[in-house]
């Protein structure tokens, strides 16, 4: 992997798996990333996603503490990283990782990474990765086209965003994180993106041909961030 460019992607858990794996999107996303291994070495940190939140919403029925409801969020990450591991094969190291942290030396072109510990989202861990690998840019591929001004799930009239500074971002997401929110990047990992000067790009997976675009450097659909 000398001299490769490193690539971090937090790939959200509902794409993954929306309701159900969606082998469909698996398989796209695999022909998309091989077609860069020659230049790029990729790691990508999975969400938990829908199925995540439904557990923890089930925790919060029962007054489950705030940790334990992260911790439930983790594990589901972690089955979803396990089957993206599993996507790739031998062409992925062959470990999930957990500490963003610790940095991984391997000939492999793809390092497939999970939740860590309670207080912290994935966006977070793909943020402590990219400072990790000295990385200057961070993919969040997402199930929405835009970043939005409202939630445009409850806001017909919400407009999109194609670039936005940090401080303006951070008046959308808010100040604090709970366990299962839903935001296009979370508030604790958006402050550390802000300090650290980095560059966060929003891009639904849904279409991966936009992808392709943003790391040919064409136009691209989606929200810069930075």
């Amino acid at each position: 992997m000398i001299n490769k460019e490193s690539i971090i992607i937090s790939l959200g858990g509902s794409l993954v798996a929306p309701g159900e794996i969606d082998v469909g999107f698996l398989k796209r996303f695999r022909h998309s990333i091989k077609k860069y291994f020659n230049k790029n070495k990729f790691i990508v940190i999975i969400g938990g996603g829908k199925i995540a939140r439904i557990y923890q919403d089930v925790l919060s029925e029962f007054g489950a503490k705030s940790a334990d409801r992260d911790w439930i969020g983790i594990n589901v990450s972690r089955l979803n990283a396990e089957v993206v591991r599993q996507l790739f094969g031998g062409l992925a190291y062959s470990k999930i990782i957990t500490d963003p942290n610790r940095k991984i030396k391997t000939e492999k072109n793809i390092i497939v990474g999970a939740g860590w510990k309670p207080g912290w989202s994935t966006d977070y861990c793909a943020v402590l990765t990219a400072k990790n690998y000295g990385a200057k840019t961070i993919i969040n591929l997402t199930n929405v086209d835009y970043v939005y001004d409202r939630n445009p799930s409850q806001f017909p009239d919400a407009k999109s965003i194609k670039e936005i500074d940090w401080k303006d971002f951070r008046k959308i997401v808010g100040e604090k994180w709970t366990p299962g929110l839903n935001s296009p990047f979370d508030p604790r990992a958006t402050k550390l993106a802000e300090k650290l000067k980095l560059k966060v790009t929003i891009i639904n997976g849904k279409n991966l041909e936009r992808l392709d675009n943003f790391l040919n450097n064409k136009p691209f659909i989606g929200t810069i961030i930075k």
